[in-house]
């Protein structure tokens, strides 16, 4: 177990975590953290931690969001085992220096990139995917050999207690810990100065993440959310993409950041793409007829709030249960665009869907407002779907689907604007918690004296030629 319990770490005193930073800065001024070697094996405990200890990631997932055991793997488990896996093949070939062309001018000489780890690195996970998105991050640090501080979120207490009590036991406990407590303990962390700090979670406090690593200016990837909106247009095949966006909608709850948000769909089929909606959801949900849970009171109370303030009308679910925090897959059909279900990030099962009538009107919606995360757009039109996907700035684009762009990790994943800064997976997520050191090398010889000063006529016009 870390040095560091719970309790401790909710009330801890600066000095505490200040020895904790200072343990792990000794252990990377040892230089043991750079060799292929620790990396290799710090990457195989974590893939040894999500393969012996599924069961229980399971249990906790289910006590803390509601989550059946293949609802965890496929959440939770899967992506960073893949993650880790692609690392451990791949490392040494990204940890090799990479040659550069040298200008004319500084001949003879090389050039080279080398990745360097930065030091420290802190991950502060979110609770919607509180595994996933805490291990997916923590690969990237690792492989670029790095020492890593794990925040994991309090809102999935049962996750978090499972990393701080378990998780060490697979790792250099000298060189990762895991700290468990409250946002006071994110603030006090980022006050100590990282290296690099990793946020996953919602765009208002990635704010005041932001604000707090300003102070020992640590920088940040800011992994955040916004309204992702699905375009449809009329030559879409409406039943696959009912199917589409039901599925990743209702993928834990709609408490997912890349869920599409709402549904803009040519005027002209809007009503059959409704219809197809409500069908595919009532299959999809045959099983859970109780709604779909809801993290806690605050989101719940939240959520419901935007059904009752709706100006929209409700043509599926909109039932509600505070006393088991379920709300009904629901689906509202042309609401006010200016209430909170069209201008806040939903972040649960329910589906606002408008109609719109030219392209034109659709890129100007999108883009009057903050830069989403994702934009999925349907249509058989390759020149349509080409075009929106130009013209409306978004984190990633996925055509014909949703949120698979997340799945392939030789494609960063990332936001932009309000929706994030910063990418991972893959390589880039190595590269984003390395630091590319350019290296450039000369011999002694020729030195002319030419570039030296003083400069005279003759050598300042053949510097400028040359240079």
């Amino acid at each position: 177990m870390t040095e560091m319990n719970a309790a401790s770490t909710a009330v801890a005193a600066g000095e505490d975590l200040a020895a904790l930073m200072s343990r792990l800065r000794d252990t990377y001024a040892t230089g043991r953290t750079r060799s292929l070697a620790w990396r290799t094996a710090q990457l195989e405990g974590l893939l040894r931690f999500l393969t012996e200890r599924e069961a229980e990631i399971a249990e906790a997932l289910s006590s803390d969001l509601g989550r059946s055991r293949f609802e965890s793997w496929f959440g939770d488990i899967a992506p960073p085992k893949g993650e880790v896996e692609l690392a451990l093949k791949n490392l040494r070939r990204w940890m090799r220096p990479r040659r550069r062309i040298v200008p004319l001018t500084q001949l003879p000489a090389t050039a080279r990139i080398q990745y360097e780890p930065l030091g420290v690195v802190l991950v502060i996970g979110p609770w919607n995917y509180p595994v996933n998105l805490s291990l997916g991050p923590m690969v990237a640090g690792l492989a670029a050999g790095n020492c890593v501080v794990l925040k994991p979120s309090e809102v999935a207490p049962a996750t978090s207690r499972l990393m701080a009590e378990v998780l060490p036991r697979y790792l250099d406990r000298d060189a990762v810990a895991v700290v468990e407590g409250d946002g006071r303990v994110t603030q006090e962390l980022l006050a100590l100065g990282f290296d690099h700090a990793f946020f996953t979670g919602g765009t208002e406090i990635g704010r005041k993440i932001m604000a707090g690593a300003a102070a020992t200016l640590t920088p940040v990837i800011l992994e955040l959310g916004g309204k992702s909106p699905a375009i449809v247009t009329a030559d879409s095949d409406l039943d696959v993409v009912a199917r589409r966006i039901a599925w990743v909608k209702l993928m834990n709850s709609g408490q997912t950041c890349i869920a599409p948000d709402y549904v803009l769909v040519d005027e002209s089929v809007k009503d059959l793409l409704v219809d197809k909606l409500r069908t595919t959801v009532r299959a999809f949900t045959a099983d859970t007829p109780q709604g779909k849970r809801i993290v806690n009171q605050r989101q719940f109370d939240r959520l419901a709030g935007y059904l009752r303030m709706t100006k929209g009308t409700v043509v599926e679910g909109g039932d509600v249960d505070d006393a088991e925090l379920t709300i009904a897959p629901t689906i509202i059909v042309d609401p006010d665009p200016d209430e909170p279900a069209m201008t806040e990030e939903i972040f649960g099962p329910i589906l606002p869907v408008a109609g719109f009538r030219d392209v034109d009107e659709v890129i100007r919606f999108v883009n009057g407002r903050p830069k989403p995360l994702g934009l999925y757009v349907f249509s058989r039109d390759r020149d349509t779907a080409d075009r929106l996907v130009d013209e409306i700035p978004a984190g990633g684009a996925v055509v014909n689907h949703c949120a698979i762009h997340y799945l392939i990790p030789s494609l960063p994943f990332g936001g932009v604007g309000a929706s994030g800064m910063g990418s991972y997976h893959g390589e880039w997520g190595f590269q984003a918690l390395s630091h590319r050191k350019p290296v450039a090398v000369k011999g002694f010889r020729p030195d002319l004296s030419i570039t030296y000063p003083p400069y005279g006529r003759l050598a300042q016009a053949l510097m400028r030629r040359l240079f």
